[in-house]
């Protein structure tokens, strides 16, 4: 399954890509949503091998990212980001649905 409802920005994906470039194992950066956090839910990344035949596929410049369908709920017309600033580096997604965030920056509710 691909389609457009995430993006993956330009820094996200030369970040992944080298990530993947530097493991022996894994070939696909897992995004997924898991309830816990201050807010209710936070975001996961993960390096993995295989991929689900139900999963949702981005592609961009060498990065293979994977999305669970209950995840993808979650994240519907998001981008996925890198930053690179003063307090360090770090995956960041850019998600329209959240209405409230904690201060950690990857605990969120909707």
């Amino acid at each position: 399954m691909s389609d457009a409802s995430i993006t993956l920005s330009e820094r996200a994906a030369r970040r992944i890509a080298d990530l993947l470039r530097q493991e022996d194992t894994a070939t696909l950066f897992r995004v997924s949503v898991e309830g816990g956090g201050c807010s209710g839910f936070q975001y996961r990344f993960d390096l993995v091998k295989e991929t689900a035949s139900d999963d949702f596929r981005i592609e961009r410049d060498g990065a293979r990212v994977v999305v669970d369908p209950v995840s993808l709920g979650f994240l519907q017309a998001a981008e996925i980001d890198f930053v690179d600033d003063l307090i360090g580096s770090q995956f960041k997604i850019n998600n329209p649905n959240v209405t409230a965030a904690c201060g950690c920056g990857t605990s969120f509710s909707v």
